[in-house]
This record gives C-alpha cells, structure tokens and sequence, in this order.
C-alpha cells in the first residue's frame, strides 16, 4: 500500500518515464545556462558604474520566464506524444527548435557586442546571413559549433548511456502509457503563462522599458509580429488616436525655389562618406594623416567645425542631407511612405536640372537600397553597384564594392548630360563596418594597434584617394569651376570607446559628430570656418543660398552656414533602437539620456571632447527632468511630421516597429 500511494503520488515519474526527464533535462539545463550566461554578460556590461543587483534582474526577468516556460512546453508535449509518429515528430520538434533559439541569442549576443543595439526581426530580414559576421574568434565558432552539436547529439547518447548504466527498458511499460490530461494541461497552462511574462518590458522600473529587458528570441518573434500585424493607420482599424496628435503637415511641404538676382545653375555635388566620423580625418585632427586631400581641400573650403548627424544611420542622413528636415526617429517611413517635405533634387529638378545618385554598395536589389529611398528623394536617375561594371574592384565593407568602381559610370553619364545643370550623389561604402579594404590599390599606412581600427583609418584613407580621384575626373571635363561641392559623413563609427562598437545607438561623439566640408571653387579661397553647432539639416539652406534661389511656399528649420547660426541653438539626437537612448547638445553641454540601463549622463564638450567625465550629478534632479522631457517632445514632434501619431496614448511607431 505504501508502494502504491509513493508511486501514484510521484507527479513527475508519472508524468515522464526516467528516460524522457534525462532526454529532456541532458538538453534544457545546458540549453537555459547558455541563453541566460550571455544575457547576464551583455546585461553587465551594458551597465556603466558597475553591477546593480536591481537593474540586473530586471533586464533578466524576461529570460529567467522564456526559459522556464520553453521548458515546461516541452515538458508537457513530451508527455501527452509518448509513441508513434507523434513522439518522433516532437523529438525532431524540440531539436531543431533549441538550434534556433541557440543560432538566434547567439547573433543576438555578438550583434550587441559589435553595435550596442537589440537585434529585432527588421536587423534579421536586413542583415540575413551576415548576421554571425561580426568579427567571431575561431574560439568562438568552436563554443558555438560544440554548443550546437551538443543540442543535436548529447541527449540521445546520455539518455542511451545512463539506461544502459542503469538497466532501465527501452521502452515504457504498457501501465505508462495512460496519459494524465489533467497534468498536461497544468504544465501547459504554466507554459504559457511564463511565455506571457517574458514579452512585456514593463515590468515597473526604468530599467525593464527598454528592448534589452526582453528575451533575445522573444523580441525577435514579438517584433516580427508586430511588423506584419500593423500595416494600416489606425483609424482604419478602428483605433482611437489622441486628438492633438495627428499627423501634421511639414512646413516644407509645398516649398519652392524663386530665381533671385544672385540666382546661378550652378552644379551641385553631394559626396557621402559612409561611417566617417570628424575625429579620424586630417582637417578635424592634424595629428592623424588619414584624408591629406581633405585637408588641402578644407584649406580653400568651409569647413563646419562641429557638424553633427541627427540618427547614425545611413538612410537618415540622406535625409536630412537632401531634404533638410531631421528624420523619422523609427525605422521604415523614408523607404515607404515618403518624405513629408520637398527634397533637394526635387527643388532643382523644377529649375531644369537634372539629378542622379550614383552608390558603390550592392544590395540594392536585395532591400538594402531597393531604389525607393532614392526615388522617394526625388532623383530621376538611379545607379547602384548592379549596374556596374566589377571586373577589377574589390569588395570592401559589409554591403559592397570599392568606390572607385563609381568613376567610370559616373564620367560615362558627366560625358552624355554634363552641358545642362545637375544635382549628383555619390554614396560611398568603404567606411562601412567590415572595413575589408586592406590591402587595397593605394597601399597601406599604419595608423593604430588596434588591428580593426587600424582597417576603419586605411578604409577612410581609402575615401581621401576616391574624393581626389572623383575631383580629377571633374576637372578633367571642365566641370569643377561650375560645381559646388558638398562632403559630409553620415555618421561616426565608435570603437569601444564608450562601451559599443559600430553607430547604431553610439551616441557619443564618435558616433554623432561627422565631417562637413562644402568647396565653392568661385568661394572660400582663403579657407572659411563655421563655428556654431551645426546638423546635416542645415546643408540644404546652405546650398540653396549657394546657388542665389531663395525659398518659397514654406521654410526649413535649418540655418545657412553661410551666415552665424544662434549661440543659443539646441540640437537633439536619437539612437537608431527605440527606447535605447537620447540625447541633445546645447552650447557646449551635452545631455544624454539611457531609459534607465544607466545613469544619464551630462558632459561639458568645451573641456571634454571625448565625453570621458560625467558631471551629472552636478545637477539637480529638476534640471536633467526638464533636459529629457524636452527630448521627449521633439521626439515626437518629429514622428508626427512623418506620419506618426499617438494611439491610447503610446507613439504608433512604436507600437508597429518596436525597433
């Protein structure tokens, strides 16, 4: 009788023979402390000051739930499929569900180590297989490899070799094989109850509301939900928006161009340095002998001394670049729905100028640059790196090709319409993350110890020879005296110095302050310096200015470098990941704010350029409240402009992209 009433009062030797709780546990021990040991390292060093206990259960919260309901879903799957097909099914289920959720937090754990960014399905669909391409040691692929070779063989071998060691049958005894619903539903039910836990981040601290407080594999199936649930405004499903939150139209809407006096078709040449950042060439350190052409050039150019980017990304640049405006702080409008302002191009091209965009990166057929950012910029003419001709070039950075490959497309095109005015872009990708330029046609120079800074400084040697080598060629068709050129990074590239890798949510100055050099061959001989805190939004004003027109039908909120722009201006920045960080710079005082991962931070950029002593707590609490609430307020003023609107009270970007 006792026998009896210890066996059926034994839950789990009822619910699982012994060999399914070692098949079962061999697999989902090693498979939780390996999701859960690099989430706590990611967690520990995102944190500045050290390890907070409180902070650091917070972020983890949403693992410790995925974990254990992952494995009480298969707990109960186990139990209810015990033989036949339905059994092997699960077992094949269960192995290749682990090698994803293994393949998906390890790309999550090095994308943060190299970006600083929470990898989400949108980075997934954007990146596909150059996701484990940030730079894994060997050692690393051996961890990663063994760890997956584990998850598809140890279970069978010590489930085989402890039944072996133990004597236990092969198969379950026929009194096993009556199924306990009621067991499996409770198991289920608790399943998805910590499943349910780990897809909130509002766990009720500061810490918790951001993506990083989320399991790595749950915010990749939560954002990917979301991006294809919310495709429609809000009003067409029914949802209610908050009055004094819609959409408004920019005040650069309907603008123009007006022929003045002064007025030349002049033509205009934007030359994008992808990841170039002001503190890695020459005009902007003297030290560094990286751009010399540059820096003869900046000689009889203005050069903006502190010029800063409002997003670093890529996209957002060419926004703000062309069309003057700060760009949508979340990820998808500018390659969707447009532009709420009139572009550059768009401008000139009612001026009878014609427009082109050339680009030596070659994923513009595979989403990357698709061809509609650059339409919805208004330029006619489109020539990615699938148009050209690769024989000779080497591929240089993450996305594509060397940029000389540009120059022999670009003199074919200058050759056939270069007698009528036009506005060109060249967008250049050597700088880019990946930095495979060395070697490369022009040689090698040393610059640093670090081995991947020192490729980032040869690929942006690299840059110097194509701008030179781009000049030539105007000077060569007697273009250059009637051209206007503008060159400007889209953003910098951070190198650990703040604790992230690549732009994406480098908020710091190496990730914000770019190079703008704008040469006049008729201006400038002498070498000019703009002073003042300056933004890529203030490029267009400049060159409409440039070229004698005056702006009709609306106005842009940047200022012409031509002129002192406001000692009292206030400028504000945004990480690429939402909830990640913000930031603004006023005079020479910077504020950045983290959403609770760490302690915001306030830096005297006059004293201390490279942003290394906080002096937050210098001020009062009311002080660095009001510093981010302003953030809060042009963030979403911008959003608005582009479209977004606030849905019970949360921004709809948000809501759709959660990025």
């Amino acid at each position: 009788m006792l026998g009896k009433r210890i066996k059926h009062s034994d839950f789990l030797t009822t619910l699982l023979s012994r060999r399914d709780w070692v098949y079962l546990l061999s697999l989902l021990i090693p498979f939780a402390a390996y999701n859960l040991a690099l989430k706590a390292y990611d967690v520990l060093a995102a944190q500045s000051g050290g390890p907070r206990f409180g902070p650091t259960f917070d972020l983890m919260r949403s693992d410790v739930f995925f974990n254990l309901g992952y494995a009480l879903l298969w707990a109960s799957l186990f139990a209810v499929t015990r033989r036949g097909i339905l059994r092997w099914t699960t077992v094949v289920l269960f192995h290749l569900s682990a090698v994803l959720v293994v393949i998906v937090t390890t790309c999550s754990h090095w994308y943060f180590r190299k970006t600083g960014a929470t990898l989400d399905y949108d980075m997934i669909s954007l990146w596909s297989s150059k996701l484990l391409d940030f730079g894994l040691s060997l050692r690393a692929w051996a961890v990663l490899l063994t760890v997956l070779l584990y998850m598809v063989l140890a279970p069978w071998l010590l489930t085989h070799a402890l039944g072996w060691w133990r004597g236990w049958p092969e198969t379950s005894p026929p009194e096993f094989a009556r199924i306990s619903y009621l067991s499996f539903f409770v198991l289920f039910l608790l399943a998805l109850g910590c499943g349910s836990l780990s897809l909130p981040v509002g766990f009720g601290s500061a810490a918790a509301d951001t993506p990083l407080a989320t399991d790595r594999f749950a915010n990749v199936v939560l954002t990917a939900v979301k991006d294809t649930e919310v495709k429609k405004p809000p009003a067409e499903e029914g949802e209610s928006s908050d009055a004094d939150s819609a959409p408004t139209e920019h005040p650069a809407a309907h603008t123009s161009l007006a022929r003045t006096p002064q007025t030349e078709k002049r033509n205009v040449v934007l030359i994008h340095l992808e990841s170039t950042r002001a503190q890695s060439v020459t005009p902007y350190n003297e030290d560094l002998k990286t751009t010399p052409f540059l820096d003869e050039l900046a000689k009889h150019s203005l050069l903006v001394e502190r010029a800063h980017a409002v997003l670093p990304r890529s996209a957002k640049g060419l926004v703000a670049v062309n069309c003057g405006i700060e760009p949508a702080l979340y990820p998808g409008p500018e390659f969707e729905s447009g532009i709420p302002a009139r572009c550059l191009p768009g401008l000139l091209k009612e001026q009878g100028y014609r427009t082109v965009f050339f680009q030596s990166t070659a994923d513009a057929e595979n989403g990357f640059w698709d061809g509609a950012l650059v339409k919805n910029l208004d330029y006619e003419e489109f020539y990615p790196a699938e148009t050209m001709d690769k024989e000779g070039f080497q591929w240089t950075n993450t996305f594509g090709y060397e940029d000389d490959i540009m120059l022999r497309p670009s003199e074919q095109w200058l050759n056939a319409y270069g007698n009528e005015p036009f506005i060109a872009e060249y967008f250049t990708g050597t700088g880019h993350y990946g930095y495979e330029c060395v070697p490369n046609r022009y040689g090698y120079e040393h610059f640093s110890e670090d081995e991947e800074v020192d490729r980032y400084l040869n690929c942006l040697r690299y840059l110097d020879f194509f701008v030179k080598n781009l000049f030539d060629q105007y000077k060569r068709l007697g273009l250059y005296d009637n051209t206007i050129f503008v060159l400007y990074g889209d953003h910098g590239e951070g190198f650990k110095e703040h604790g992230r890798d690549m732009h994406g949510d480098t908020i710091w100055e190496e990730g914000l302050k770019v190079p703008l050099i704008i040469h006049d061959p008729k201006r400038f001989q002498n070498g000019e310096r703009a002073k003042g805190l300056s933004s890529q939004i203030d490029i267009l004003p400049t060159v409409v200015e440039l070229l004698g027109y005056e702006v009709k039908n609306g106005e842009y909120p940047g200022y012409s470098l031509l002129h002192y722009v406001p000692e009292d201006r206030t400028l504000m920045f945004s990480c690429i990941s939402v909830r990640r960080c913000l930031a603004s710079i006023k005079g020479y005082e910077k504020y950045i704010h983290h959403f609770g991962s760490q302690p915001d931070e306030v830096f005297d950029l006059s004293k201390d350029p490279l942003e290394k002593h906080n002096l937050a707590s210098e001020y009062s609490r009311e002080e660095l409240d009001k510093r981010r609430e302003d953030i809060f307020a042009w963030r979403r003023k911008v959003n608005i402009e582009h479209g977004d609107v606030l849905v019970n009270g949360v921004l709809y970007s948000d809501i759709a992209r959660n990025e």
